[in-house]
């Protein structure tokens, strides 16, 4: 490794200027770093008034506070805030002597040449030609205005071209905030430099990169793009560690193919497995954007839901692996557009494997949508590639077509407004059941506001439904099934929705409280009779709690009359805000409910829920949401998600427990109990450290048939990281605690290191 000097600062006035700012700040330093000097652009000079632009390019535009002209030499010796201009090159200098025989000006004292790209060298002394294109400088200081500064004992520019000896780059600010040198995070040291302003580029001889004033490894034949545009180059590694591959580099190649699009290309090599490559490629049209991601290996796998701590090689075989992921959209009209993903991976393991995605399901969509002033229409298709253990791909659903038409029309009698849905559904399954589902609605709604102040909805609504299914004896939920063949139903409802809000000052702000009340009826539906697939899970909550219809899909609909009764609080202040809301319903008729136990809905009298929400600036937020049983008051749903402090040092909390006591064979939505913890503290100006983890805490008590302790950890993270204007680095740990078949369980260890300004 090569070690390089670089001179004291470009002159004694910017040396004088920085030590003064320093010295009317006490506990600083007088005399900052030489680089961080040299680095720093020098205090502009009180100019004349810019010289006149000239008609030609043979011309120059000229202003000076003196000037002398010796007839005989045909020297022009200007003084005093010289200007030169020429083919959009300017000159600013204390002197100028310009030779018009030999066409050679000398520029000395508080040089600065700008070039038609907006590009600022600055030096002691400056030899160029009167085409202010070419010359050589002494102590120059190159300002990029992509971004970026150059440092050189001696440069040179020609044809538009830099070239700088004895160099250092940074993409760093060399001023503290105070204005007083510093060192810059990084810099960039080599024996030359060159700049072509042309392809946006930095080439260097025999560079190492300095970090924190430690030198790195030599870089031979370095090079990249200059400011936020981006150019071809190699992108900076990263490592990681981790049980199942080992020790891993993988180091990305990015291709520039066109300002629109771009190719990268990341081998992966490791230590405990074979070689990966990945390929990611980026389109942007005039109309939208596409990509497309892909991992190719060939290796040992074992199959899901394998959790032996080391597979042996009997257990593993091998094959070929990867992963493919594509995704994009298109507008055709300002009302049309389509759209469409491929996810598919070679196996259930690979994408936990390899830490690429923590997905368990991978979706395809392929879709066109139109969106009118009143009307919307969708035409989509989707397939699910399951990666649970234990989980059936014949039993994965492919819906297609997915169709649904939406219009909203004015009632010219009544005054309200009129909503018509069409929408038809065909499900298939290589080892399941398949449906077929086609409706259509009509939802009338009028809002009207009475003298008291009181909010009154009237809905109305009407639907007719057409089913057909078969293989109905496969789905393993009998609730779900429904009857094969053809089956119809006719769905009336109609309700009114009474707010009372009453607002006025209250602690300094602003409070509401606004009770509310809602009648629903509906007459007797046969759910039973037709499949479920779109309404499998229902729990009662805030957000649903005056819903027309509880359930979360199309398939099923409660179809009980009820009164529904709450309350609404708010208070705002300036700094403070709270906003609540609890009720309950109470079902009028008698006949059995169709929600089963442990939704808060299957007796005549609903479980009490709520939301609380609290935020105080931007330093507090908090929502908890939760759901009382009726008769005893015990909590069961339970939901916190909290996050105290500011961006830079914050706690985050996140905690659900489920206590519904639901039958498997009824309900999908089993109970669980677990908590989310994160964090970042900032312990200086530029580190901090953060982390996170994941708990299961469900146990006996949630789940009879667990035989879990009730704490069992998912996953860890902590690090520590830096990050300033122009560097991010960081590392991470992270424990992984349950294990599915290659994707084994233990520690993982990843590295983060990013440049900013150097376009790669």
């Amino acid at each position: 490794m090569q070690t390089l000097l670089f001179p004291r600062p470009l002159r004694a006035a910017l040396l004088r200027s920085a030590a003064l700012s320093c010295l009317a700040l006490p506990g600083l330093a007088i005399v900052g770093p030489a680089l961080a000097q040299q680095l720093n652009e020098p205090v502009a000079p009180i100019s004349a008034p810019d010289a006149p632009v000239p008609q030609t390019d043979d011309q120059i535009g000229f202003s000076a506070d003196a000037l002398q002209y010796d007839s005989n030499s045909e020297v022009v010796t200007a003084s005093g805030s010289v200007q030169l201009l020429r083919e959009g090159n300017r000159m600013r200098a204390d002197k100028v002597v310009w030779n018009r025989t030999t066409g050679k000006v000398e520029a000395i004292g508080n040089v600065s040449m700008t070039d038609p790209d907006g590009n600022i060298a600055y030096g002691d002394r400056f030899d160029v030609t009167d085409t202010l294109k070419d010359g050589m400088v002494d102590n120059m200081l190159l300002v990029l205005k992509s971004g970026g500064r150059l440092a050189s004992t001696t440069g040179t520019r020609v044809n538009g071209v830099y070239t700088l000896n004895r160099a250092a780059y940074t993409g760093c600010a060399v001023e503290d905030s105070d204005g007083c040198p510093k060192n810059p995070t990084w810099q960039i040291n080599a024996v030359k430099v060159i700049y072509d302003p042309v392809r946006e580029r930095v080439s260097y001889t025999n560079a190492n990169i300095e970090l924190f004033g430690l030198p790195l490894i030599p870089l031979p034949g370095l090079s990249h793009p200059v400011g936020e545009g981006g150019g071809s180059g190699i992108l900076m590694p990263n490592l990681r560690y981790d049980r199942n591959n080992g020790f891993e580099v993988a180091v990305p190649y990015y291709w520039k193919i066109a300002p629109n699009r771009d190719l990268t290309v990341t081998p992966h090599i490791y230590t405990n497995s074979l070689p990966m490559l990945e390929g990611n490629f980026r389109h942007l049209t005039d109309r939208g954007a596409y990509q497309i991601t892909g991992f190719a290996t060939y290796g040992s796998r074992v199959a899901a839901g394998d959790t032996s701590t080391d597979p042996t090689p009997a257990q593993a075989q091998k094959d070929l692996r990867g992963y493919f992921d594509a995704s994009g959209g298109l507008a055709l009209t300002p009302e049309w557009s389509v759209d469409g993903s491929i996810r598919v991976a070679s196996d259930r393991t690979f994408l936990r494997r390899y830490d690429i995605s923590r997905d368990d399901r991978l979706r395809s969509t392929i879709g066109a949508q139109r969106i009118g002033q009143n009307s919307y229409f969708s035409l989509r298709g989707w397939a699910v590639q399951t990666l649970r253990a234990g989980d059936s791909q014949g039993q994965t659903p492919i819906a297609l077509p997915v169709m649904d038409y939406l219009l909203r029309l004015n009632d010219p009698w009544l005054g309200g407004v009129l909503q018509l849905q069409a929408n038809t559904l065909a499900i298939t399954r290589t080892h399941g059941q398949d449906t077929q589902r086609a409706f259509a609605a009509a939802e009338w709604n009028l809002r009207k506001l009475t003298a008291m102040g009181q909010e009154v909805t009237f809905t109305g609504y009407l639907r007719g439904d057409l089913y057909h299914s078969s293989d109905n004896a496969l789905t393993s939920t009998a609730s779900y099934a429904g009857s094969p063949g053809w089956q119809t139903r006719g769905i009336a409802a109609a309700a009114v929705d009474l707010r009372w809000p009453f607002q006025g000052e209250a602690f300094g702000g602003v409070q509401r409280i606004a009770p509310r009340v809602q009648i629903v009826a509906a007459p007797k539906l046969a759910n039973l009779s037709l499949p479920n697939e779109d309404a499998r899970a229902v729990d009662l909550e805030d957000s649903n709690l005056f819903a027309l219809n509880r359930f979360a899909g199309y398939d099923r609909f409660e179809d009980s009359s009820r009164i529904t009764y709450g309350l609404e609080y708010s208070l705002s202040l300036p700094d403070f805000s709270l906003q609540s809301i609890i009720g309950q319903s109470y079902r009028i008729n008698s006949r059995t409910s169709i929600l089963p136990d442990g939704t808060g809905l299957s007796d005549r009298m609903s479980d009490i829920v709520g939301r609380v929400t609290v935020r105080y600036k931007d330093f507090v937020s908090l929502t908890h949401r939760f759901r009382l049983d009726k008769d005893s008051l015990s909590v069961r749903r339970n939901e916190i998600d909290a996050t105290i402090g500011s961006k830079k040092t914050y706690a985050m909390v996140g905690y659900l427990r489920l206590n519904r006591n639901a039958l498997a064979s009824l309900e999908d939505l089993q109970d669980r109990e677990e908590v989310r913890l994160g964090g970042r503290v900032q312990f200086a100006r530029f580190w901090s450290v953060f982390g996170s983890t994941v708990i299961d805490l469900t146990g006996r008590r949630e789940d009879p048939t667990s035989v879990a302790d009730g704490f069992d950890p998912v996953r860890h993270r902590l690090g520590i990281a830096y990050e300033d204007d122009c560097l991010t680095l960081g590392i991470t740990w992270r424990r992984d605690y349950q294990a599915n078949g290659d994707a084994r369980k233990g520690n993982g260890f990843q590295l983060r290191l990013a440049f900013r300004n150097i376009g790669i």
